[in-house]
């Protein structure tokens, strides 16, 4: 790994530190040559300090280090993006990110029908919507309606219509999203549970 640490008149570049598994951007520091070269040796993050004016490896003082997983180079050659295993929050505020944010797994659209679906909850009573009325009705319709769309998703795969097939699928997630929070869960439990079998 490379960078050209002479385009900056201070020798320095920076370093976008991102979580491997979650893709969220954690912090940005900078590092010089050395840094660069010691956080490829240890398998830890070390930056240029410019108020200590030294190295300093994330987590020393904290314990909360950033593990290396891989590093980047941009297309000039003088940004480098790290991705990591942190451990524990990243910020010295105690935040998990520089921007106060939780570093919590997103999972796009799902997680924005996800919101959705939890909103219909909330308001099943006052509310007309398809998802109200399925939570009104209960645990056994919910299930059922999945199971439903589980035959109907398995016939359309043995069949040649792939539109039908896509179509029987998208029906079958959503009705398994509402079951999930019906039961109290989400895809972050699910996604708990399969990262538990990965070997």
């Amino acid at each position: 790994m490379k960078a050209d640490f002479k385009k900056n008149t201070d020798g320095l570049v920076p370093a976008i530190i991102q979580d491997a598994r979650t893709k969220n951007v954690l912090m940005l520091g900078y590092m010089n040559e050395e840094a660069l070269q010691k956080t490829q040796e240890s398998g830890k993050v070390t930056f240029y300090s410019r108020t200590k004016e030294r190295l300093w490896t994330k987590g020393e003082e904290s314990g909360n280090f950033l593990h290396v997983v891989s590093i980047k180079n941009d297309c000039d050659n003088d940004t480098l993006l790290i991705y990591v295993n942190p451990v524990g929050p990243t910020c010295h505020t105690g935040s998990d990110t520089c921007w106060n944010e939780e570093n919590t797994s997103s999972f796009g659209f799902f997680s924005e029908l996800e919101n959705t679906i939890a909103q219909r909850r909330k308001a099943a009573k006052g509310d007309a919507s398809y998802v109200a009325s399925l939570f009104e009705k209960g645990i056994n319709k919910i299930a059922q309606k999945v199971g439903e769309e589980a035959v109907e998703t398995v016939i359309e795969a043995m069949d040649d219509k792939d539109d039908l097939f896509l179509y029987e699928s998208a029906d079958l997630l959503f009705h398994y999203l509402i079951l999930l929070q019906a039961k109290g869960f989400t895809l972050k439990d699910i996604e708990s549970e399969l990262m538990k079998r990965k070997k």
